[in-house]
């Protein structure tokens, strides 16, 4: 049996989608793989991510060519895929999660701790712009954009003396950089980061048994919680927050964080409950964090993004 394996074209994407090919292969020795890059939005449109209203933009075309059948399932990375997917579509498979950390890469080896005043510091992402902010109010943060590698090089030369990237993909890639790991208390991470989304179509029963055989339970759990939390609220690229579910026993813990738009205002929300029923614990946290004002924030950040959409 041969697979059409859809993934985006970056070295990123292919490192994933090849490491999802080797434990596939564990356990389907008899069948073939191959890889269909797709381009995407996300990989065409060079405007800053919170520039860009539109969700999926990582994902919506790889998952329009599984819908109609050009391949048999797609690689995401699992933050990048939306927390509603067409009817048609479903996440079959959820491998083991890789570390969530974010990590500070600087020029001559410092922490964000150590780092100079009046630092440049990059990253694509809002929820870690104001993360930095928080920590080190006396930086400057700036938009960066390019893959892994690219983003690295940059702070080589002038424009900027650190970034901010998860440890997922410089784990995934193999990437030889000096880092510091940055903690989940202060970067909080993004729902899903760290995890792989394997999408297939619904009716699909065959290909979903053979990529179940990879899925790690727990990480399915996890990662339910995370996303029912961010369907419950909205989040995403233009309203960031923090959120991360654990598994001990049969207890799940997610935690919540979530800031205004100048970093001075921040809500937090730790709650417990059975491990085997995610998305009630992310209703739950969600829930609570509407009753402590969380779309007060959110009105503010999306006021922002307004703002600088049109500057």
């Amino acid at each position: 049996m041969k697979y059409v394996v859809g993934a985006r074209g970056s070295k990123l994407s292919m490192a994933q989608t090849n490491w999802i090919i080797s434990e596939l292969k564990k356990v389907n020795p008899d069948c073939e793989y191959e890889i269909k890059p797709i381009t995407t939005k996300g990989d065409t449109d060079t405007r800053p991510l919170f520039a860009i209203d539109q969700k999926g933009i990582f994902e919506k075309e790889i998952d329009k060519a599984v819908a109609e059948k050009e391949i048999d399932f797609a690689v995401h990375s699992l933050k990048d895929v939306p927390s509603q997917l067409d009817d048609d579509l479903i996440i079959a498979s959820v491998p083991k999660r890789e570390i969530v950390n974010d990590v500070f890469i600087s020029s001559d080896g410092s922490s964000l701790d150590e780092i100079k005043p009046n630092s440049v510091i990059g990253t694509s992402s809002l929820r870690r712009a104001v993360q930095v902010r928080r920590k080190r109010s006396d930086v400057t943060v700036k938009s960066i954009r390019g893959n892994i590698e690219t983003r690295i090089k940059k702070i080589s030369g002038d424009n900027y003396d650190a970034i901010v990237l998860a440890h997922a993909g410089i784990s995934r890639l193999g990437v030889d950089v000096t880092f510091t790991s940055l903690s989940t208390e202060d970067f909080s991470p993004s729902p899903g980061q760290g995890a792989i989304a394997i999408v297939a179509r619904i009716d699909d029963s065959q290909t979903i048994r053979m990529l179940k055989k990879i899925e790690d339970p727990d990480t399915r759990l996890e990662i339910e919680a995370e996303r029912a939390l961010s369907d419950f609220i909205d989040s995403g690229c233009r309203f960031p927050l923090g959120a991360y579910a654990t598994s001990d026993g049969s207890k799940m813990t997610l935690t919540v964080y979530a800031f205004s738009v100048d970093g001075e205002q921040s809500l937090q929300v730790t709650r417990s409950g059975d491990k085997n029923n995610p998305k009630l614990l992310g209703k739950l946290v969600g829930e609570e964090l509407r009753s402590k004002g969380i779309n007060d924030l959110a009105l503010n950040w999306r006021e922002k993004v307004d703002e600088w959409n049109t500057t």
